[in-house]
């Protein structure tokens, strides 16, 4: 057996490096690239675009241009995440938190450098877990039923407790809002319509990418407009070193990169735990088991960054395990893949590492070249991607801003998507300036509908006894563990629970409470609905709000009646006073020391402009927007000259074009105008 498999792993090396396969090959690395640049346009869509010209193509070759593809967006997605701060993809929203506040002290070069060496190893280590694991994985992934799934998931929601720093309660308040907006929508089990507020929109449920986007990128570019500057204050002069010294990080870490690419190949394996969620578990625990991590991660710890691109770029190795094995995909991009196999008359399982067994290592080998790639032409145009954090806010900000409309509109491709952009846009700058985690929000809606359904399956196939399943104990007593530990650490840095529960005062208020008792109010209101639906459908809806509620009155209670302490410090021999403060995991704010008139105001042009680009789509299109609203912005906002707006108005608008109408063929909305002229291409009637 090891020496079929020794003879098919080099054989398939040969297939890949067939000079014709190579070129699709890289073909497929280009455009991964791309489109990972593109914040909010990942590489589902562009694997699904590829599908049908592999019609024709010998399976090799069509998996060498589909693995390329999927391999070097993942490498590309941090470029958008560390230079302008909004996360390309969902899978890159942990590497924003340490690396865009790397860029704004002038280290993007090296930023972007850990995240390509990270993922390059990654990547690697994927494939090699891949092509070594194949043969003998296959009885332990089939053994993963139900109960282990959703102990995964828990296990994933219990990550809160750490990407909420010294304030849990916040973070499991924002993590119950997450699973509440997950179960939007029809349930799967008695068809009731669960907080839908009778719109077609919401019965099919939340899409992801409108909220990602609305809650990690539109608050960093909100920031931006409200600085009016350039993303970074420092400038980059010496990208080479940054680059150089990015590299060497990932080996002074080496320890942590081959941790967090075992969590990401492992994870990557599991069917439902996607790349949104591997990054958050490996980031939390670098944050949970590296020396000094609490008080540096979310200030521009490089290890942050490594952490979360090591594991999501070995992911795809592990994801391929199940895709290939027994042919349960573990994520939307393998379900995709999956379609490859049926189309190419393969089927996944025993065949595939048997009779076909060449065709998956050329796999492996696509995996791993695909990899070397990616992170090669990074490197090669790294100091062009740093460079342009030193521009003018106004050169970047409306590309990125069509980008990101286009991208939330790829959600489900209706009118709701950019409604729920702008809401959760202005909700995620909220919480950013109150100083509310957060990725357990958007942690807590990825894993929400998994805890649901598998809770159901586990109930009806086993009732009480996949409790006691090893693996189902094992994954909650470590999420025990997790959620525990940080009211274990309070406790014990308050002297004990006498001192936890000392230091209460009269009661004092302010703006920053109106947050948490809007949210209290909307649980109430949300969790008295769900108790008139039928016991099915309300079960995890009501522990959930009931829970939400809970943990927001906790929140509530302490911040109107909680004192904190104030600590002397010695600095230079003179006594100074400091006020304690809990570690917000989270992208801090560069504009906070602005008054909050002036930060609410710009605050309210910006989310206005939003508005506007939305006014104009409805009424004239969006190919026709794009060039008025990037006109508008820069001359309005920025004073920029006409041989500067005219360029890069066609540019962006003839790229769109191209990429997303012709290319895509992305049925836009109805407008107003179209109605008067429904012979215009770029003006779609009703």
């Amino acid at each position: 057996m090891e020496s079929d498999v020794l003879h098919a792993a080099s054989q398939a090396l040969f297939i890949v490096l067939d000079p014709h396969r190579l070129i699709y090959l890289f073909s497929g690395v280009c455009m991964g690239l791309a489109l990972g640049i593109m914040p909010g346009i990942g590489g589902v869509a562009g694997t699904a675009l590829l599908l049908p010209f592999t019609y024709a193509m010998d399976p090799p070759t069509a998996f060498a241009l589909l693995l390329g593809l999927a391999a070097a967006t993942t490498t590309a997605d941090p470029i958008s995440a560390i230079v302008l701060g909004a996360p390309g993809h969902a899978a890159s929203a942990a590497t924003t938190l340490d690396g865009f506040p790397m860029t704004k002290r002038g280290e993007a070069g090296r930023a972007l450098a850990a995240s390509y060496m990270s993922a390059l190893i990654g990547g690697l280590f994927g494939a090699l877990l891949l092509g070594v694991s194949l043969p003998v994985l296959r009885p332990l992934v089939l053994a993963l039923g139900s109960p282990e799934l959703l102990s995964f998931a828990v296990f994933g929601i219990s990550m809160v407790a750490v990407l909420s720093g010294n304030a849990p309660l916040r973070g499991l308040t924002a993590a119950c809002f997450g699973m509440m907006i997950a179960m939007i929508g029809t349930d799967p089990q008695t068809g009731t319509q669960r907080w839908t507020f009778d719109s077609l929109y919401l019965w099919d449920g939340f899409p992801l990418v409108p909220l990602t986007l609305g809650i990690f990128a539109l608050p960093e570019l909100c920031d931006l407009f409200i600085g009016r500057t350039k993303i970074s204050d420092a400038p980059i002069i010496d990208t080479r070193r940054g680059l150089a010294e990015g590299a060497k990080d990932c080996f002074r870490h080496w320890f942590l990169v081959l941790r967090c690419s075992w969590i990401g190949a492992a994870m990557g394996a599991v069917p439902g735990i996607g790349a949104s969620v591997i990054d958050w578990i490996s980031y939390g625990h670098a944050l949970r088991t590296e020396k000094g991590a609490q008080q540096t991660f979310g200030t521009g710890d490089v290890r942050g960054v490594i952490a979360a691109e090591s594991a999501t770029n070995s992911r795809l190795g592990g994801g391929l395990v199940p895709t290939v094995v027994f042919g349960v995909p573990s994520s939307a991009g393998m379900a995709i893949l999956l379609g490859a196999f049926l189309m190419h008359g393969l089927n996944p399982g025993p065949d595939m590492i048997t009779k076909h067994l060449d065709i998956t290592y050329s796999m492996v080998w696509s995996i791993a070249i695909a990899n070397i790639l990616g992170s090669g032409l990074c490197f090669a145009f790294s100091g062009q991607f740093a460079k342009l954090t030193t521009l003018r806010y106004t050169l970047i900000l409306p590309c990125v801003l069509c980008l990101i409309n286009i991208g939330a509109f790829e959600g489900k491709r209706q009118w709701g998507d950019l409604y729920s952009l702008i809401a959760l846009g202005i909700l995620g700058w909220v919480l950013k300036h109150a100083k509310w985690p957060r990725p357990p929000l958007v942690l807590g809606f990825i894993l929400g509908a998994t805890i649901e359904r598998n809770m159901f399956i586990s109930i009806q196939a086993y009732g009480t006894s996949w409790l006691t399943h090893p693996v189902v104990i094992g994954m909650f007593a470590l999420s025990a563990l997790s959620l525990f530990r940080p009211l274990l650490q309070n406790v014990k840095s308050n002297g004990g629970v006498k001192g936890l529960f000392s230091g209460f005062t009269k009661p004092h208020f302010s703006a920053v409470q109106l947050l948490p008792a809007s949210l209290l109010c909307l649980f109430i209101v949300m969790t008295v609905e769900a108790s008139t639906w039928p016991q099915l459908a309300r079960i995890i809806p009501t522990i959930v709000g009931s829970a939400a509620c809970l943990f927001c009155s906790l929140t509530l209670i302490y911040d109107i009646f909680r004192r904190q302490k104030p600590v002397l410090a010695e600095t230079g021999g003179e006594a100074r006073q400091e006020v304690t403060q809990t570690i917000h995991m989270d992208i801090k704010s560069n504009v906070s020391h602005l008054p909050p008139r002036e930060l609410v105001g710009r605050a309210a042009l910006f989310f206005g402009w939003m508005i506007g680009f939305l006014v104009s789509m409805a009424t004239i299109g969006l190919i026709p927007t794009v060039p008025l609203f990037i006109v508008a912005l820069m001359r309005v906002e920025g004073k920029e000259k006409w041989r500067v707006v005219i360029p890069v108005a066609v540019a962006m608008t003839a790229l769109i074009w191209f990429v997303f109408d012709w290319l895509l063929s992305i049925p836009w909305p109805a407008t107003v105008l179209g109605d008067f002229l429904p012979g215009l291409k770029f003006i779609p009637s009703v």
